[in-house]
């Protein structure tokens, strides 16, 4: 199996909708009370900081050191 990177994004979103999906669950079960009216903008803002943190996260790998120049072969 091929190592790759992990995608954070990807990761912050199956994150967030197990908790939705837990928080609703026990909601029904009724050992807690979900307030629905704020289930939709905090999944929003995990989605948003999950984007950033992948975004961010690509742009510091994708900076590498640019190689050093050697001489040009000489064209003839």
């Amino acid at each position: 199996m091929r190592r790759h990177e992990p995608d954070l994004f990807s990761l912050v979103t199956g994150l967030s909708f197990v908790v939705v999906a837990v928080l609703y669950l026990l909601d029904s079960a009724g050992v807690l009370r979900v307030d629905g009216r704020l289930v939709i903008p905090l999944l929003l803002i995990a989605l948003g900081v999950g984007g950033l943190a992948g975004a961010l996260y690509r742009m510091t790998r994708r900076r590498k050191p640019e190689p050093e120049l050697g001489p040009e072969p000489d064209d003839f």
